[in-house]
């Protein structure tokens, strides 16, 4: 696995919010495809074909949401919520692999932060991005690819 330091730029987003605790992660996958069922109704999507997922982690909770990247935010249909996410440096790695080792794949790379001295910045979103052609399978053997990007401090 491929760890990195890259910069993303400033993106607006539009998308479903979810919010729950982590014994209730496994309603995610509904709130994707009910994503998938309504992501025509945001309009000024960018070309970008992804599905972008950002997400705020407490101790006891987290709020997770599915989104599209947009050119701007003009119109939020019903249920869903419109917001910029700064540019922002971040911690990138890619997994690749069964949906059950996802996890460990996050393990890795805070792992690898920790050892170079870099610190979670708590107070920005992390962001998993998905292809566009993502389908949810809750099968914990089945075959995922996805972006993870964890936000740092300044370093």
């Amino acid at each position: 696995m491929d760890i990195q330091i890259i910069e993303k730029k400033e993106m607006k987003v539009i998308g479903i919010p979810w919010n729950g605790t982590y014994s209730q992660v496994g309603s995610i996958s509904r709130l994707f495809d009910e994503f998938a069922e309504r992501a025509e109704e945001i309009i000024d999507q960018s070309n970008e074909p992804v599905f972008i997922a950002p997400f705020h982690c407490r101790e006891t909770e987290f709020t997770y949401y599915i989104t599209k990247p947009v050119k701007q935010i003009t119109y939020v249909p019903d249920g869903m919520v419109g917001f910029t996410i700064p540019a922002k440096n971040y911690i990138y790695a890619t997994h690749s692999g069964s949906t059950s080792e996802v996890e460990n794949t996050y393990l890795k790379i805070l792992s690898w932060m920790r050892e170079y001295g870099y610190e979670q910045d708590h107070q920005a979103l992390s962001l998993e991005i998905y292809d566009e052609d993502f389908k949810t399978d809750s099968s914990p053997d089945s075959h995922l690819f996805l972006e993870i990007y964890i936000p740092v401090k300044k370093y």
